[in-house]
Protein backbone atom coordinates (compact mmCIF):
# COMPACT_ATOMS: atom_id res chain seq x y z
CA UNK A 1 0.00 0.00 0.00
CA UNK A 2 1.27 3.48 -0.80
CA UNK A 3 2.03 5.94 1.97
CA UNK A 4 -0.36 8.67 0.83
CA UNK A 5 -3.31 6.27 0.84
CA UNK A 6 -2.37 5.13 4.35
CA UNK A 7 -2.03 8.74 5.54
CA UNK A 8 -5.34 9.74 3.95
CA UNK A 9 -7.17 6.80 5.55
CA UNK A 10 -5.70 7.52 8.98
CA UNK A 11 -6.38 11.28 8.79
CA UNK A 12 -9.96 10.67 7.62
CA UNK A 13 -10.60 8.26 10.53
CA UNK A 14 -9.39 10.94 12.95
CA UNK A 15 -11.48 13.64 11.24
CA UNK A 16 -14.64 11.51 11.09
CA UNK A 17 -14.20 9.87 14.50
CA UNK A 18 -14.48 6.30 13.25
CA UNK A 19 -13.91 3.79 10.45
CA UNK A 20 -17.50 3.64 9.20
CA UNK A 21 -17.81 7.38 8.58
CA UNK A 22 -14.27 7.49 7.17
CA UNK A 23 -15.16 4.75 4.68
CA UNK A 24 -18.27 6.67 3.64
CA UNK A 25 -16.22 9.88 3.24
CA UNK A 26 -13.54 8.16 1.12
CA UNK A 27 -15.98 6.07 -0.91
CA UNK A 28 -14.32 2.74 -0.06
CA UNK A 29 -15.18 -0.18 2.23
CA UNK A 30 -14.69 -0.12 5.98
CA UNK A 31 -12.34 -3.08 5.71
CA UNK A 32 -10.19 -1.22 3.18
CA UNK A 33 -9.86 1.73 5.54
CA UNK A 34 -8.93 -0.62 8.37
CA UNK A 35 -6.26 -2.31 6.23
CA UNK A 36 -4.72 1.06 5.32
CA UNK A 37 -4.51 2.13 8.96
CA UNK A 38 -3.18 -1.26 10.12
CA UNK A 39 -0.54 -1.20 7.39
CA UNK A 40 0.51 2.30 8.47
CA UNK A 41 0.80 1.30 12.13
CA UNK A 42 2.79 -1.82 11.18
CA UNK A 43 5.18 0.14 8.99
CA UNK A 44 5.73 2.79 11.70
CA UNK A 45 5.87 0.29 14.51
CA UNK A 46 3.50 2.39 16.64
CA UNK A 47 -0.15 2.40 17.69
CA UNK A 48 -1.76 5.55 16.28
CA UNK A 49 -5.38 4.97 17.30
CA UNK A 50 -7.16 3.97 20.48
CA UNK A 51 -10.02 1.66 19.47
CA UNK A 52 -13.03 0.89 21.67
CA UNK A 53 -16.48 -0.41 20.85
CA UNK A 54 -17.89 3.13 21.06
CA UNK A 55 -15.22 5.44 19.67
CA UNK A 56 -11.90 5.81 17.95
CA UNK A 57 -9.40 8.49 19.01
CA UNK A 58 -5.74 9.20 18.22
CA UNK A 59 -3.02 8.29 20.68
CA UNK A 60 -0.49 10.94 21.69
CA UNK A 61 1.86 9.70 18.96
CA UNK A 62 -1.08 9.45 16.57
CA UNK A 63 -2.09 13.06 17.18
CA UNK A 64 1.45 14.27 16.44
CA UNK A 65 1.54 12.13 13.29
CA UNK A 66 -1.89 13.44 12.26
CA UNK A 67 -0.65 17.05 12.20
CA UNK A 68 2.28 16.14 9.94
CA UNK A 69 0.13 13.90 7.76
CA UNK A 70 -2.30 16.77 7.11
CA UNK A 71 0.56 18.96 5.90
CA UNK A 72 1.76 16.25 3.52
CA UNK A 73 -1.75 15.64 2.19
CA UNK A 74 -2.31 19.37 1.70
CA UNK A 75 0.96 19.72 -0.20
CA UNK A 76 0.02 16.74 -2.35
CA UNK A 77 -3.35 18.31 -3.08
CA UNK A 78 -1.73 21.61 -3.99
CA UNK A 79 0.67 19.82 -6.33
CA UNK A 80 -2.21 18.07 -8.08
CA UNK A 81 -4.15 21.33 -8.34
CA UNK A 82 -1.10 23.14 -9.73
CA UNK A 83 -0.69 20.60 -12.53
CA UNK A 84 -4.40 20.76 -13.34
CA UNK A 85 -4.45 24.56 -13.37
CA UNK A 86 -1.44 24.81 -15.67
CA UNK A 87 -3.31 22.78 -18.27
CA UNK A 88 -6.33 25.06 -18.45
CA UNK A 89 -7.12 28.78 -18.70
CA UNK A 90 -7.99 30.79 -15.56
CA UNK A 91 -11.70 30.56 -14.91
CA UNK A 92 -14.45 30.86 -12.31
CA UNK A 93 -15.86 33.54 -10.04
CA UNK A 94 -13.33 36.06 -8.70
CA UNK A 95 -14.62 37.87 -5.60
CA UNK A 96 -12.75 41.09 -4.78
CA UNK A 97 -12.97 43.53 -1.87
CA UNK A 98 -11.86 47.11 -2.51
CA UNK A 99 -12.34 50.54 -0.94
CA UNK A 100 -15.18 52.43 -2.60
CA UNK A 101 -13.20 55.41 -3.90
CA UNK A 102 -10.39 53.33 -5.41
CA UNK A 103 -12.79 50.78 -6.86
CA UNK A 104 -14.97 53.38 -8.55
CA UNK A 105 -12.18 55.60 -9.84
CA UNK A 106 -9.42 53.17 -10.77
CA UNK A 107 -10.49 49.52 -10.69
CA UNK A 108 -13.82 49.72 -12.48
CA UNK A 109 -12.37 51.48 -15.57
CA UNK A 110 -9.93 48.63 -16.28
CA UNK A 111 -12.16 45.66 -15.45
CA UNK A 112 -13.62 45.56 -18.95
CA UNK A 113 -10.19 45.01 -20.46
CA UNK A 114 -9.46 42.20 -17.98
CA UNK A 115 -12.76 40.44 -18.71
CA UNK A 116 -12.08 40.62 -22.44
CA UNK A 117 -8.68 38.99 -21.92
CA UNK A 118 -10.10 36.31 -19.61
CA UNK A 119 -13.67 35.56 -20.76
CA UNK A 120 -13.93 32.47 -18.53
CA UNK A 121 -13.57 34.60 -15.38
CA UNK A 122 -16.50 36.45 -13.82
CA UNK A 123 -15.86 39.23 -11.28
CA UNK A 124 -17.84 40.17 -8.20
CA UNK A 125 -16.36 43.42 -6.86
CA UNK A 126 -17.59 44.45 -3.41
CA UNK A 127 -17.03 48.12 -2.54
CA UNK A 128 -16.55 48.51 1.20
CA UNK A 129 -14.52 50.94 3.31
CA UNK A 130 -13.51 48.35 5.91
CA UNK A 131 -10.94 45.60 6.21
CA UNK A 132 -12.82 42.40 5.38
CA UNK A 133 -11.73 38.97 6.59
CA UNK A 134 -10.85 37.40 3.25
CA UNK A 135 -11.15 33.73 4.09
CA UNK A 136 -14.10 33.77 6.50
CA UNK A 137 -16.08 36.19 4.29
CA UNK A 138 -15.39 34.29 1.07
CA UNK A 139 -13.16 36.76 -0.81
CA UNK A 140 -10.41 35.66 -3.19
CA UNK A 141 -8.44 38.89 -2.77
CA UNK A 142 -8.61 42.53 -1.71
CA UNK A 143 -6.99 45.82 -2.71
CA UNK A 144 -5.59 47.70 0.29
CA UNK A 145 -3.87 51.05 0.56
CA UNK A 146 -1.31 52.12 3.12
CA UNK A 147 0.53 50.18 5.79
CA UNK A 148 -0.60 46.57 5.88
CA UNK A 149 -1.74 45.06 9.15
CA UNK A 150 0.21 42.11 10.49
CA UNK A 151 -1.42 38.99 9.12
CA UNK A 152 -0.75 35.71 7.39
CA UNK A 153 -2.04 37.07 4.08
CA UNK A 154 0.24 37.32 1.09
CA UNK A 155 0.63 40.70 -0.62
CA UNK A 156 1.94 42.12 -3.88
CA UNK A 157 2.50 45.82 -4.47
CA UNK A 158 0.59 47.21 -7.46
CA UNK A 159 1.55 50.89 -7.33
CA UNK A 160 2.23 53.78 -4.98
CA UNK A 161 0.40 56.96 -4.10
CA UNK A 162 1.03 59.99 -1.91
CA UNK A 163 -1.10 61.58 0.79
CA UNK A 164 -1.39 65.37 0.80
CA UNK A 165 -3.47 68.16 2.31
CA UNK A 166 -5.68 70.01 -0.16
CA UNK A 167 -8.32 72.73 -0.06
CA UNK A 168 -10.37 74.77 -2.51
CA UNK A 169 -9.12 78.25 -3.51
CA UNK A 170 -12.40 79.65 -2.16
CA UNK A 171 -11.70 78.21 1.30
CA UNK A 172 -8.13 79.54 1.37
CA UNK A 173 -9.30 82.98 0.23
CA UNK A 174 -11.89 83.09 3.02
CA UNK A 175 -9.93 81.58 5.94
CA UNK A 176 -6.33 82.21 4.97
CA UNK A 177 -3.54 79.92 3.88
CA UNK A 178 -1.76 77.94 6.64
CA UNK A 179 2.03 77.92 6.31
CA UNK A 180 2.98 75.51 9.13
CA UNK A 181 1.44 72.61 11.01
CA UNK A 182 0.45 74.67 14.06
CA UNK A 183 -1.62 76.97 11.82
CA UNK A 184 -4.01 74.05 11.19
CA UNK A 185 -5.39 74.47 14.73
CA UNK A 186 -7.28 77.53 13.52
CA UNK A 187 -8.75 75.85 10.44
CA UNK A 188 -11.67 73.58 9.56
CA UNK A 189 -10.40 70.04 8.93
CA UNK A 190 -12.40 67.44 7.06
CA UNK A 191 -12.07 63.95 8.54
CA UNK A 192 -12.38 60.42 7.15
CA UNK A 193 -14.55 58.80 9.81
CA UNK A 194 -13.44 55.20 9.14
CA UNK A 195 -9.75 56.00 9.52
CA UNK A 196 -7.99 53.89 12.17
CA UNK A 197 -6.58 56.99 13.87
CA UNK A 198 -9.97 58.65 14.14
CA UNK A 199 -9.81 62.42 13.69
CA UNK A 200 -6.01 62.56 14.14
CA UNK A 201 -3.78 63.51 11.22
CA UNK A 202 -0.24 62.14 11.42
CA UNK A 203 2.06 64.67 9.77
CA UNK A 204 5.81 65.12 9.45
CA UNK A 205 7.34 68.55 10.03
CA UNK A 206 10.15 69.84 7.76
CA UNK A 207 12.54 68.98 10.63
CA UNK A 208 11.42 65.34 10.48
CA UNK A 209 9.46 65.56 13.73
CA UNK A 210 6.30 63.44 13.79
CA UNK A 211 3.20 65.43 14.72
CA UNK A 212 -0.49 64.68 15.33
CA UNK A 213 -3.23 67.19 14.65
CA UNK A 214 -6.66 66.59 16.20
CA UNK A 215 -8.50 69.81 15.37
CA UNK A 216 -12.24 69.16 15.09
CA UNK A 217 -13.91 69.92 11.80
CA UNK A 218 -17.46 70.49 10.75
CA UNK A 219 -17.73 67.42 8.52
CA UNK A 220 -16.64 63.77 8.54
CA UNK A 221 -17.61 60.92 6.23
CA UNK A 222 -16.54 57.34 5.58
CA UNK A 223 -16.10 57.82 1.83
CA UNK A 224 -13.08 59.45 0.19
CA UNK A 225 -14.93 60.83 -2.82
CA UNK A 226 -17.45 62.56 -0.58
CA UNK A 227 -14.59 64.01 1.44
CA UNK A 228 -13.04 65.37 -1.76
CA UNK A 229 -16.38 66.85 -2.81
CA UNK A 230 -16.59 68.62 0.55
CA UNK A 231 -13.11 70.08 0.05
CA UNK A 232 -13.93 71.22 -3.50
CA UNK A 233 -17.05 72.98 -2.20
CA UNK A 234 -14.94 74.95 0.28
CA UNK A 235 -15.97 73.26 3.54
CA UNK A 236 -12.41 72.81 4.78
CA UNK A 237 -9.01 71.17 4.38
CA UNK A 238 -8.83 67.46 3.53
CA UNK A 239 -5.92 65.01 3.85
CA UNK A 240 -6.31 62.51 1.03
CA UNK A 241 -4.40 60.09 -1.22
CA UNK A 242 -3.42 61.85 -4.42
CA UNK A 243 -4.99 59.22 -6.70
CA UNK A 244 -8.31 60.60 -5.46
CA UNK A 245 -7.75 64.33 -6.03
CA UNK A 246 -5.32 64.31 -9.00
CA UNK A 247 -7.98 65.47 -11.50
CA UNK A 248 -9.31 68.14 -9.13
CA UNK A 249 -5.77 69.42 -8.60
CA UNK A 250 -5.08 69.54 -12.34
CA UNK A 251 -8.30 71.49 -12.97
CA UNK A 252 -7.59 74.00 -10.20
CA UNK A 253 -10.56 72.91 -8.09
CA UNK A 254 -8.18 72.31 -5.16
CA UNK A 255 -4.66 73.39 -4.21
CA UNK A 256 -1.96 71.93 -2.01
CA UNK A 257 -1.92 73.15 1.60
CA UNK A 258 1.53 73.61 3.23
CA UNK A 259 3.21 72.06 0.17
CA UNK A 260 6.72 72.10 1.69
CA UNK A 261 5.87 69.39 4.26
CA UNK A 262 7.50 65.97 3.70
CA UNK A 263 5.18 63.86 1.55
CA UNK A 264 3.78 60.60 2.90
CA UNK A 265 4.00 57.75 0.40
CA UNK A 266 1.53 54.85 0.55
CA UNK A 267 1.62 51.48 -1.15
CA UNK A 268 -1.33 50.03 -3.04
CA UNK A 269 -1.40 46.25 -2.56
CA UNK A 270 -3.24 43.17 -3.71
CA UNK A 271 -3.64 40.84 -0.72
CA UNK A 272 -4.75 37.24 -0.98
CA UNK A 273 -4.88 34.05 1.14
CA UNK A 274 -1.66 32.31 2.22
CA UNK A 275 -0.26 29.16 0.68
CA UNK A 276 2.33 28.25 -1.92
CA UNK A 277 -0.35 27.75 -4.54
CA UNK A 278 -2.19 30.81 -5.87
CA UNK A 279 -5.43 30.26 -7.73
CA UNK A 280 -4.95 30.91 -11.48
CA UNK A 281 -7.79 33.45 -11.57
CA UNK A 282 -6.19 35.40 -8.70
CA UNK A 283 -2.72 35.23 -10.23
CA UNK A 284 -4.08 36.37 -13.61
CA UNK A 285 -5.86 39.38 -12.10
CA UNK A 286 -2.88 40.48 -10.02
CA UNK A 287 -0.55 40.23 -13.02
CA UNK A 288 -3.06 42.24 -15.04
CA UNK A 289 -3.25 44.99 -12.39
CA UNK A 290 0.53 45.23 -12.11
CA UNK A 291 0.70 45.89 -15.85
CA UNK A 292 -2.33 48.19 -15.85
CA UNK A 293 -0.86 50.38 -13.11
CA UNK A 294 2.75 50.13 -14.26
CA UNK A 295 2.86 53.79 -15.30
CA UNK A 296 1.26 54.99 -12.07
CA UNK A 297 3.71 56.29 -9.50
CA UNK A 298 3.64 58.47 -6.38
CA UNK A 299 4.32 61.58 -8.45
CA UNK A 300 1.33 61.06 -10.73
CA UNK A 301 -0.97 59.53 -8.13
Amino acid sequence: MDRLSEMEAFATVVDQGGFTDAARKMGISKSAVSKHVSSLEARLGARLLNRTTRRVSPTEIGLAYYDRALQVLNYAGEADALVSSMQCDPSGLLRISVATDFGVNHLSPVLGIFLEEFPQITVNMVLDNRYVELISEGFDMAIRIGELENSTLRARKLAGTTKRMIAAPSYLARYGRPTKIDDLNAHKLLHYSSQAGGSAWKLTAPSGEKRQIRTAGGFSVNDGQSLLNAAVSGLGIAYLPSFLFADALASGAVEYVIPDLPVETLGIYAVYPPGKFTQPKVRAFIDFLVNAFADKGPVEW
